[in-house]
C-alpha cells in the first residue's frame, strides 16, 4: 500500500490539473496535436509512442515520465503505472500523470451544430434559431465547443435534450443530415480514418450470448489497436486486458458467458461494463461514450467513471460521456461539464465541472451544500419542473459563457494540429523496410487477421451452443431416419408413382435445409453491423466466417440425411451419384436463397415472409404438383428456372432409363425431357452466384444502424 500511495503521489507531483478550454503553449506540441513540430518530436516519441499497455500490478515504483528519459526500463514502469492505477483508481482530486505511452493527442471542436428533422403536423413546431429551414423540428439548437486531449467531459440534460444526438454528430454515427462543423486538432473530421482514432460505445449492447467475458475484450483490443505496434505482443495484451477485467469489476466473470435471452450469463449490468471496456479495449484517442452507467449501481457507475478517468489521463485519450444525473462523488470525476435543456434542445453550461456550483450560483440559482449538485442542474434545466429555469440559463448562458467559448471555437479552428493520417503514423514504431509502417485505411489489421478472429470466435461460440449442433447435424440425421423409416425398401419394388413421390419429398427436405438457421444469421448480422461501424472488421470477412463454418456444417448435415434416406430406401447404389450430386446442387441454391433473405429482411418473421414464395414457386412448378401440360402457357417460363424442376428432371430419367419403363404414362404426364442436364446445372450454378452476389450487397447497404 505504502508503493501505490507513492506511485499516486509522484504521479500527482507531475500533473497540473486539467483546464478547460485551454490551449496552453506550454503543453507539449505533441499535447496540443501541432503538426509543425512532428519533425522534432518524432525522434524523441519513436521510442515509447504506442500503446500503453498494462502489465502486472506490483510494488514497484515509478520514474518521472519524460521524452528524454524514456526507454526500456521506464516504458516497463509506465505499463505497471498504469496497470496499478486502473486496478486501484485514486479519488478524483487526486491528478493522474500522463503516461510516456501516451496515444496522440486529439482535441475536438464543433461549430454551430444543429440537427432537425421533418416537422409533423403540429403547431408548436418550431424552425432552428440559426436560420435553419421552417417546417423542420428542431431536436438540437446550433451549439459549439472545444474539447482538450485527456479530458473527461460529461454531457447531461433532461430527456429529449439531444444528448445522443450531440453526441452522434461529435462521433460522425449519426447517419441522417445534420447542419455544423467537427474538427479534430483544427481539421475536418477524415471520412476513412476519423473511426480509427476514436471508438465508440453505444446505448445497447450487441455481442454473442456464448462469447466469455475476456474473448470479447481481446476481439475489440485485436481488431482495433494498430498491428505490430510497439508493445502489441500477446503477453502485454493479455496483462492490459487483466487491467480492464479488474477495473470494470469484472475479473470475477472473465470466463463466462456474456449469455441472453435464452443463454444463462453474466448480469446485465456486467454485460453494459463489458461493453464500455470493449470500447476501452480499443486503445483510440477519443472514446464516445453514450450512457454508459445506464442500468449500473452507483457503485459500479462510480468504478466505470474511475476508469475511464485513468485511460483519459494516463493514455491522453479525450472521453465523452452522456451520462444521468450521477451521484457527487462520481461527477467530481469529470474535467468538463456540458448542460443542456430541451424543447428544443439548447446549451446552457459548458466549461469546467469544478466551476458549474459557482456559475449557477452567479446566475442566482445557488447549490445547497449538502445537495447533490448534478440533481439540482437537471432540476432547473427540466421545463415544466417545479424548478424550471431552463430559458434563463440559456440566456445567461448565452451572455456569460457562450462569447469566450466562440472565441476559443474560432482560434481552435485557426489552429492545426496533427491530422488523423499523423496521429496513425506518431503511434506506430516504424519496423522492417521502408513503407510497411502504420496501416492508413479504414481498418488498423490486415484482412488475414480480420478473417482468423472471426473464424475463430464463430468456431467457438457454435461449439459452445447446443442449438447451432442440433438444428445443423443432429436434427437432420433424425429426419433422414424418421424419413428413410417411412420409404424403407420402396427402392425394390417396380418403379413409378412411389419412388417419384420419394425423390420429391427428399428433395424437398433438401431445399428446406438452411431455412431454420435464417433468425441466427439476422442475429449475427446485428452484431456484425454494429462492429463493422467500428471498422473492426470488412463485411466480406463476415461472409467468409458464415462460408467456412455454417454452411459446411449445414452440408455436412444435409449429406447424412441424404445418404441415411438413401440407405433405407433400398434403391441400387448405381443412382446414388446421381441423387446426392442433384440434392447438394440444391442445398447450394437454397442456403444462398436463405441467406440472402436473411441479409435482407429487417427480423426473423418478415424473413420467412419473404422466402415462403420463392418456395411455393419452386416446390410447385417441378414437373409433380404443377406439370407443363397443366400450367398455364404464360407460366412455363418458370419451369426453366426451377431448380426444382431440373434436379426432379435428371433424376427421374435417370431412374426410368434404368428400369426400363421409357413409355411410362405417368413419367410422360410430367413433361420431363432428356438431355437437360448441363443447362440446370448452369441455371443452378448461376442462381446461387447472383443470389451470393445479392448477399453481399445487402450485407453492406441495407439494414445499416440508424441514428
Amino acid at each position: 500500500m505504502a508503493d501505490e500511495t507513492m506511485v499516486i503521489r509522484r504521479a500527482s507531483e507531475h500533473t497540473a490539473s486539467p483546464m478547460a478550454f485551454d490551449p496552453s503553449p506550454s503543453a507539449s506540441p505533441l499535447e496540443r496535436g501541432d503538426s509543425r513540430h512532428v519533425s522534432t518530436v518524432a525522434p524523441l516519441r519513436s521510442k515509447f509512442v504506442g500503446m500503453d499497455l498494462g502489465g502486472p500490478v506490483g510494488n514497484q515504483d515509478c520514474t518521472p515520465e519524460t521524452p528524454e528519459t524514456a526507454d526500456t526500463e521506464i516504458s516497463q514502469d509506465s505499463s505497471i503505472a498504469t496497470g496499478l492505477l486502473l486496478t486501484n483508481p485514486p479519488a478524483g482530486i487526486v491528478p493522474i500523470r500522463k503516461s510516456a505511452y501516451a496515444l496522440p493527442a486529439a482535441s475536438l471542436t464543433f461549430k454551430d451544430l444543429s440537427f432537425s428533422l421533418p416537422a409533423t403536423k403540429c403547431a408548436s413546431c418550431k424552425a432552428p434559431s440559426g436560420g435553419g429551414e421552417a417546417g423542420r423540428q428542431l431536436i438540437l439548437e446550433p451549439c459549439s465547443g472545444h474539447f482538450e486531449p485527456g479530458q473527461l467531459v460529461a454531457i447531461m440534460g433532461p430527456s429529449g435534450c439531444g444528448k445522443s444526438t450531440l453526441l452522434d454528430m461529435l462521433a460522425m454515427k449519426k447517419t441522417s443530415q445534420y447542419s455544423g462543423e467537427v474538427l479534430v486538432n483544427g481539421h475536418a473530421r477524415d471520412p476513412v480514418l476519423f473511426r480509427r482514432i476514436a471508438a465508440y460505445v453505444g446505448q445497447e449492447d450487441h455481442m454473442p450470448a456464448h462469447w466469455k467475458v475476456r474473448e470479447a475484450l481481446g476481439f475489440n483490443a485485436t481488431l482495433k489497436r494498430q498491428h505490430n505496434a510497439t508493445g502489441s505482443s500477446q503477453k502485454n495484451v493479455g496483462d492490459f486486458i487483466d487491467n480492464l477485467l479488474e477495473a470494470f469489476g469484472l475479473s470475477s466473470v472473465a470466463d463466462t458467458y456474456i449469455g441472453g435471452a435464452q443463454v444463462r450469463g453474466i448480469s446485465g449490468g456486467q454485460r453494459r461494463r463489458v461493453t464500455l471496456a470493449r470500447g476501452v479495449a480499443a486503445q483510440a484517442s477519443i472514446l464516445f461514450c453514450d450512457e454508459p452507467t445506464s442500468g449500473l449501481s452507483a457503485t459500479d457507475a462510480e468504478l466505470c467513471v474511475k476508469a475511464l478517468r485513468v485511460i483519459a489521463k494516463r493514455l491522453n485519450v479525450l472521453v465523452l460521456v452522456v451520462i444521468h444525473q450521477p451521484r457527487k462523488e462520481v461527477a467530481k470525476l469529470f474535467d468538463t461539464l456540458v448542460l443542456l435543456t430541451s424543447n428544443p434542445g439548447r446549451m446552457a453550461y459548458c466549461g469546467p465541472m469544478t466551476q458549474a456550483s459557482s456559475y449557477m450560483a452567479a446566475c442566482g440559482y445557488p447549490i445547497p451544500v449538502q445537495a447533490n449538485p448534478t440533481d439540482l442542474y437537471l432540476d432547473l434545466l427540466t421545463p415544466g419542473a417545479e424548478s424550471d429555469a431552463s430559458d434563463a440559463l440559456v440566456a445567461a448562458f448565452a451572455t456569460r459563457q457562450k462569447p469566450q467559448l466562440d472565441q476559443v471555437v474560432e482560434h481552435s479552428c485557426a489552429v492545426s494540429g496533427l491530422t488523423a493520417k499523423e496521429m496513425l503514423m506518431a503511434a506506430w514504431e516504424l519496423k522492417g523496410p521502408a513503407g510497411k509502417g502504420a496501416r492508413l485505411g479504414s481498418y488498423a489489421v490486415p484482412f488475414y487477421v480480420q478473417l482468423r478472429t472471426l473464424l475463430l470466435r464463430k468456431l467457438r461460440i457454435t461449439l459452445r451452443n447446443p442449438a447451432a449442433m442440433s438444428m445443423q447435424i443432429f436434427m437432420p440425421t433424425i429426419m433422414g431416419v424418421v424419413l428413410g423409416t417411412i420409404f424403407q425398401g420402396i427402392g425394390k419394388t417396380e418403379f413409378g408413382i412411389p419412388q417419384v413421390s420419394f425423390i420429391f419429398i427428399l428433395l424437398t427436405m433438401l431445399s428446406l435445409q438452411s431455412l431454420p438457421l435464417m433468425p441466427a444469421l439476422i442475429e449475427e448480422r446485428a452484431f456484425m453491423k454494429h462492429e463493422t461501424s467500428e471498422r473492426l472488421y470488412k463485411e466480406s470477412a463476415h461472409i467468409l466466417t458464415t462460408m467456412f463454418v455454417t454452411v459446411p456444417l449445414s452440408l455436412i448435415g444435409a449429406a447424412i440425411q441424404t445418404l441415411i434416406i438413401y440407405a433405407f430406401s433400398g434403391l441400387p447404389y448405381e443412382f446414388l451419384p446421381t441423387i446426392l450430386g442433384w440434392t447438394l446442387l440444391l442445398f447450394f441454391m437454397f442456403d444462398a436463397l436463405f441467406q440472402c433473405v436473411a441479409a435482407v429482411a429487417p427480423d426473423g418473421e418478415q424473413a420467412m415472409t419473404m422466402a415462403t414464395p420463392w418456395l411455393v414457386v419452386f416446390m410447385l412448378f417441378n414437373g409433380v404438383v404443377v406439370t407443363k401440360a397443366t400450367a398455364p402457357i404464360f407460366l412455363h417460363w418458370v419451369f426453366e428456372i426451377s431448380p426444382t424442376s431440373y434436379a426432379l428432371q435428371a433424376i427421374v430419367l435417370r431412374m426410368t432409363e434404368s428400369s426400363g419403363g421409357e413409355n411410362n404414362f405417368y413419367v410422360k404426364s410430367m413433361g420431363f425431357q432428356s438431355g437437360q442436364d448441363m443447362q440446370g446445372i448452369a441455371v443452378i450454378l448461376c442462381m446461387t452466384i447472383l443470389l451470393r452476389l445479392m448477399h453481399v450487397l445487402a450485407l453492406r447497404f441495407l439494414n445499416n444502424i440508424q441514428k
